[in-house]
């Protein structure tokens, strides 16, 4: 079974390759030039010899990463604004066509709750400003609400709606776009898709253990709320970190996230052309999709996937 999951990613990046490089260039030749296909982070030692050269500096990482996807999720601005130094070192770094997608920080989103927060949203949406053409979406992300916390607020969402409501014609238009992720299926009804809807702003469509498949919610309802749509393949992150750590204890593996340990390549191909339909509809819309190691063990793996099944 390991040796299996090991060759998964094998047919897109042979193993023999000291760097995968050259083949995740080669899986994405040929996508939409509206299609920014990315990582929920660059600093991971890890992907070293394979995305990275061995021995590269993690101050050099960005610089490495944009010479092989087109955008990245910074995760980062979740625990803090950047600096303007920081954000000038990205700019110089990238180039111009590269897209800079960031996570609002958590004092706005989970700590105050979107309650008297617009200062800090203020400060956060200056710091991000210097990325000019290179910024895409910010991504508002939420928290599960559990039923032993609150049985009704898990099944319906309604305080969290109506903050967001109070919350969300305070957002400045026009240079800045925004995207919402929830992690309570029940929320995805029309009273939340309505109210995104009407501002703009784009439901997350995350692969995440606590939310429906995306067809199963295409049935239901239309989640296409703003102008671009936003996805997150996520996984199980506490099931991927026993599953891993298990391999490592046992010899069969040395790295954490270094390549495919779950075989989702199927899935993953099911959304890319679920994605790809819903994105047809309106030629120009701009698609971000973005992949964490959680997911199926390697992050650039799970993109190569996608990327391969959107154009078949």
């Amino acid at each position: 079974m390991v040796e299996e999951q090991q060759d998964l990613f094998a047919e897109i990046m042979p193993p023999a390759r000291p760097r995968h490089v050259e083949r995740l260039q080669q899986v994405q030749q040929g996508l939409p030039e509206r299609l920014y296909l990315g990582t929920t982070s660059w600093s991971n030692a890890d992907w070293e010899g394979l995305v990275y050269p061995e021995g590269c500096a993690a101050s050099d990482y960005i610089e490495h990463y944009a010479k092989v996807f087109g955008s990245v999720e910074i995760d980062s601005t979740w625990y803090r604004i950047p600096t303007a130094k920081a954000v000038e070192g990205w700019v110089r770094r990238t180039p111009e066509h590269f897209r800079f997608t960031a996570k609002v920080p958590r004092v706005i989103s989970h700590e105050k709750g979107l309650v008297d927060c617009m200062g800090e949203m203020e400060e956060f949406l200056s710091a991000m400003e210097p990325l000019g053409e290179r910024l895409g979406p910010l991504l508002m992300q939420f928290p599960y609400v559990a039923r032993g916390q609150d049985a009704y607020e898990n099944e319906y969402g309604s305080e969290f709606i109506g903050r967001l409501e109070e919350f969300l014609p305070q957002l400045p238009t026009g240079d800045f776009r925004f995207a919402v992720e929830v992690r309570n299926g029940r929320w995805l009804r029309d009273q939340l898709l309505d109210l995104l809807r009407e501002h703009g702003v784009a439901l997350v469509l995350n692969n995440y253990y606590t939310m429906p498949d995306l067809a199963q919610t295409r049935r239901r309802l239309d989640p296409q709320t703003g102008n671009f749509l936003y996805l997150r393949f996520l996984g199980d992150r506490k099931r991927m970190d026993e599953y891993v750590d298990g391999m490592i204890e046992r010899g069969e593996k040395e790295r954490h996230w270094d390549r495919l340990v779950w075989d989702r390549a199927t899935e993953t191909a099911t959304w890319a052309r679920q994605v790809r339909e819903m994105a047809g509809r309106e030629p120009e819309r701009e698609v971000y999709a973005f992949f964490n190691n959680h997911y199926a063990g390697y992050a650039p793996g799970s993109l190569g996937i996608f990327a391969r099944a959107w154009q078949e």
